[in-house]
């Protein structure tokens, strides 16, 4: 019996495959590295090593999750990493010369008003998003700049440092801090998202936003608040990145924004928007933390590196153009 014949008999077969490898390829590829990297070194799978990866990733995981809602709602925000550096200067500025407790929650508030500000230009000038977000990327870096004058501030304070760099211990495990709040706001996101009728209406606004504005869904507030959401996990990501390297710089978080969108696209996040989730955002920042890990460790070209992230992220979003269309 030929290929041909056999797919024609068991499509649902066919059909279930492919299913399976859209909903949890990210979940497989992740399991192969941990066992491919586990073989290859003795030092990768280790208690310290992995929650070393999951410190380090820390904030990336933090913008991946608020960025998720963007897309979802059929948005796109490119200031992330703008943000990011605003925030990191304006808090490293406040500890000094203010309060470090002032300057931890600083950070998200500004965040959150420049991630608004985006919404508002975007609903109010019916601009797209992804064109507005670069153009306010532009701003936000020129305005760190000015902040700091284009120097680096050192913020050597333990009242600031704690949340960088600080550890608990629990069930005799050292946990950093920066990775219980990763966590907490990863769980606030879950539950926003899918426990809320915010959430519901998010998904409603990316899969169809004329048939949500018919049905009574404020449309242009909820696209605000999702941007707000991003800004604001940007801005608390500037600060645990400030507080674990004690120096602010006008430059931080380059390229970061390029990271989060990968990370969200390799999760399988619907990039028109409409569908997704944040665990499978989550999975995407660990994928590519452990592409990094894996590779430093070998001590491998930094160019294989980028080169098989570039080629997962090809196939996670081939794999996710092949589902049914919405």
């Amino acid at each position: 019996m030929s290929d041909a014949t056999t797919n024609a008999k068991h499509p649902a077969r066919r059909s279930s495959a492919a299913e399976i490898a859209r909903e949890y390829g990210v979940l497989i590829i992740i399991a192969l590295l941990l066992i491919g990297l586990s073989f290859a070194s003795d030092s990768f799978l280790t208690p310290r090593n992995l929650l070393n990866i999951f410190n380090q990733s820390a904030p990336l995981a933090i913008i991946a999750c608020a960025l998720t809602f963007v897309i979802i709602g059929g948005g796109f925000d490119l200031s992330t990493g703008a943000i990011f550096g605003v925030a990191a200067v304006s808090a490293g500025w406040i500890a000094i010369n203010v309060d470090p407790m002032v300057a931890i929650v600083a950070g998200p508030l500004i965040g959150m008003v420049l991630g608004t500000l985006n919404g508002i230009i975007i609903t109010g000038f019916n601009v797209h998003s992804f064109l507005v977000t670069l153009a306010t990327s532009l701003v936000y870096r020129g305005i760190a700049i000015l902040i700091t004058d284009g120097k680096l501030i050192p913020v050597r304070i333990a009242e600031f440092s704690w949340i960088g760099r600080s550890r608990v211990s629990i069930f005799g495990i050292e946990i950093n801090v920066a990775v219980l709040v990763m966590l907490a706001f990863m769980a606030l996101m879950m539950f926003l998202l899918n426990r809320t009728t915010f959430g519901r209406a998010v998904f409603a606004v990316g899969g169809n936003e004329e048939a949500a504005l018919l049905s009574g869904i404020r449309t242009r507030l909820v696209k605000i608040v999702t941007f707000a959401m991003s800004g604001t996990a940007a801005g608390l990501a500037g600060v645990i990145t400030v507080s674990r390297i004690s120096m602010a710089e006008p430059q931080a978080g380059s390229g970061l924004e390029f990271e989060a969108i990968a990370a969200v696209i390799l999760g399988g996040t619907s990039i028109m928007g409409g569908a997704g989730a944040i665990w499978r955002s989550v999975a995407g920042v660990l994928l590519i933390a452990l592409i990094g890990n894996g590779f430093n460790i070998l001590n491998v070209n930094p160019f294989f590196k980028d080169l098989t992230t570039g080629v997962i992220i090809v196939i996670a979003v081939a794999l996710a153009a092949s589902g049914p269309k919405r």
